[in-house]
């Protein structure tokens, strides 16, 4: 079947695009989009085109498959123009999501209407580029700079409602009757004159050449956001090119910065962030026909901080909760942090407050372990000690339906060893979430020895439903983040006993773009996290630390001083206590360079990861990348560490790695021997 088809209702051609599954604009779209408007110029018995697309969306995107392959004729940019340049007003018909080049395929057109659930936007910026079919310079045209910008900056969509307020959309349309009422529209202003020409407006961009500091405000207010980025800087760049420069010079500008933003290493590896987030949904290793068991009901068993985290997940997909606790004020507090979090995203607008009382209906608080029999899937999120997990595992059990999964929450246990607390190792399965388990978008799927394929492509499905990207680990201490995080903490703490600031460590990786250094983290969760008072015996500088009641934030001092707004400063009781630790160790302080600091911190990292591999406790090395994207805050820009290894060089990595004492994983030095990459 033809990606593009036409028929005429009338006097107005209607073209109709389908391309599953999103209609993305590959080369068979675009060369029927350029056939369809050029069949109607030539017939006189057409007066109006409607441009509209079969299944759930609009186009929502170029084919992102086709970069880096040779150019096909008619590029998009040639696709845009021809349309704008009809003689015959086009009406772009927008259900579902109008994406980086299908926005841009609709602002070619003259007039755009779309049904009230339609979403809008150029989100190029999120692989590290720039709309490069006019985008940057019609938008601007079209809906003003101050609306263009940040949707151009920061790629977010907006909604038909926000589209038609800032004149992006001309009109909305009923849920169900989009093509009758975009026909009906294209007979309305099928004999306006002149045609409304995006590329050739002037009138939203005038309040931009009068005010010449709007560019520098929005750098300045969103300066955070934009540190270290390459592509947004871009963007602004563009845009301000379609304020100060004629359309033609402005687009001229933009494929050119487009092209320089392309080859970079910044959009290669968010590219490779784009289709490794997709490679990690794929299980190796099981037949393709194994079923997906029905998950209609869970069991939560510990309603803490992770307990209620993870709980809300599964409310928010409308699945129903069963929630265990020992005692009823622990499942109170528990159950109210719940509703609070709701209630403080509703106050934000995010969700509705009939949204909440429905989440809410969905859970059941007990302390009665019973009730929780009947669940299809019962996550535990208890003490971490493997005693205690052991005794949890044996009574889920003899307690759960059989059929049913029992999972663990564990963040570095061994799984199987409580799988091999139950008659039902094949059920049993770890699902880590990570910490506001209600926030975060990572969950490690840690595959046990004896899990079911079944059980393990309906962790892998559910945690699709419930908004998380999933990653398979096999079973190993801390399996894929926290091993690798064991090794980064481990180097922090050698280096701060050598001369470096823990200040400076922690600097050094904010620089890198983490949101946090590794001291900075520890004070925010607490020092005294696995710390006891009874046992501790002044062995190391945490043991000291919360001696004295440096317990991190929530005492007010830890590695950090923090005033009453928990601002950070450097502690020279802090300081003191790491010098006299290195006094002892009959060391000298000494200067520990910025450079040395990232590679003792991450190319261990690295190493580690390369171990991983090579045990296959990961399936590949852009499911570590996802990882560490997802759950630890590695800048993206950088495609997370093992294809940040790439671009560095691991011949390099493994020399400083033999400089620092540091065993080279045999993985990695056969690599770097081969010239090889990871990725």
């Amino acid at each position: 079947m033809s990606a593009v088809t036409t028929r005429k209702d009338g006097d107005v051609l209607v073209v109709s695009a389908n391309n599953p599954p999103v209609n993305a604009l590959g080369h068979a779209v675009r060369a029927g989009l350029e056939a369809a408007v050029k069949a109607a110029a030539a017939d006189s018995g057409v007066s109006a085109i409607v441009i509209r697309c079969e299944g759930r969306t609009f186009f929502a995107g170029a084919d992102i498959t086709e970069f880096g392959k040779p150019p096909q004729a008619p590029g998009l940019p040639d696709v845009c123009d021809l349309i704008e340049q009809s003689s015959k007003p086009v009406v772009a018909a927008i259900h579902g999501t109008a994406l980086g080049g299908g926005l841009e395929v609709a602002l070619g057109c003259h007039y755009r209407i779309a049904v009230p659930t339609a979403k809008l936007g150029l989100p190029e910026v999120k692989l590290g580029l720039l709309p490069g079919a006019g985008g940057t310079q019609r938008l601007p045209r079209v809906a003003g700079v101050a609306d263009a910008l940040p949707m151009i900056v920061f790629g977010d969509p907006v909604s038909a409602k926000k589209a038609e307020s800032i004149g992006l959309v001309d009109r909305i349309a009923g849920e169900d009757s989009l093509e009758a009422d975009a026909i009906a529209f294209a007979r309305e202003i099928a004999k306006k004159t002149p045609l409304p020409v995006s590329s050739a407006r002037t009138d939203k961009i005038e309040a931009a050449k009068a005010d010449a500091g709007v560019f520098e405000r929005f750098v300045t207010e969103n300066a955070r956001k934009l540190r270290g980025l390459d592509a947004p800087a871009a963007c602004i760049e563009a845009v301000r090119a379609a304020v100060d420069l004629s359309y033609a010079e402005g687009v001229k500008k933009e494929r050119e910065v487009f092209f320089k933003l392309l080859t970079g290493n910044q959009s290669k590896a968010l590219r490779h962030v784009f289709f490794a987030e997709r490679a990690a949904a794929k299980i190796d290793g099981i037949p393709a026909d194994t079923p997906v068991l029905p998950i209609k009901k869970v069991g939560m068993l510990g309603a803490g901080t992770m307990g209620g985290g993870i709980t809300m997940n599964f409310l928010s997909a409308g699945i129903p909760v069963t929630i265990v606790e020992r005692e009823q004020a622990a499942l109170d507090r528990g159950v109210s942090i719940i509703r609070k979090n709701y209630e403080n995203t509703a106050k934000k607008g995010r969700i509705t407050a009939e949204q909440v009382e429905k989440a809410m209906s969905l859970l059941t608080p007990t302390l009665d372990f019973n009730a929780l029999a009947d669940s299809d899937l019962v996550i535990e999120a208890v003490f971490e000690n493997m005693d205690i997990k052991r005794d949890v595992f044996r009574r889920l059990d003899a307690t759960i339906k059989p059929g049913a999964i029992l999972a663990s929450n564990t963040s570095y246990l061994n799984v199987d060893e409580m799988a091999a607390e139950t008659k039902r190792p094949e059920s049993v399965i770890g699902l880590h979430f990570f910490s506001p388990a209600n926030v975060m978008k990572l969950l490690e799927v840690v595959r046990g020895a004896k899990t079911s394929p079944a059980v393990l492509k309906t962790s892998m499905e559910l945690a699709r439903k419930i908004g998380k990207v999933a990653v398979v680990s096999g079973v190993c201490p801390g399996f894929i983040g926290n091993r690798m995080l064991s090794q980064r903490q481990a180097q922090a703490q050698a280096l701060i006993l050598e001369g470096a600031k823990p200040w400076d460590v922690d600097r050094v990786l904010t620089q890198f773009g983490f949101p946090m250094g590794p001291f900075q983290m520890s004070d925010l969760a607490g020092l005294d996290i696995g710390w006891s008072a009874e046992t501790s015996k002044s062995e190391s500088v945490r043991d000291v630390l919360c001696e004295r009641g440096r317990r991190g934030q929530k005492t007010g001092k830890g590695f950090y001083d923090y005033d009453e707004n928990r601002k950070s400063s450097p502690s020279p009781e802090t300081e003191a206590i790491i010098a006299d630790f290195i006094a002892k160790s009959g060391k000298q302080q000494r200067a520990v360079s910025d450079e040395e600091i990232l590679e003792r911190l991450l190319y261990p990292m690295v190493n580690e990861g390369a171990k991983i591999l090579e045990e296959k406790m990961a399936q590949r090395a852009s499911d570590i990348d996802i990882v560490w994207l997802n759950g630890y805050g590695w800048p993206a820009y950088t495609g997370g560490p093992m294809f940040w290894a790439d671009t560095v060089g691991l011949d390099k990595i493994a020399a400083a790695l033999g400089k620092y004492g540091v065993e080279v994983a045999p993985l990695l030095k056969a690599k770097a021997e081969k010239g090889e990459s990871f990725n």
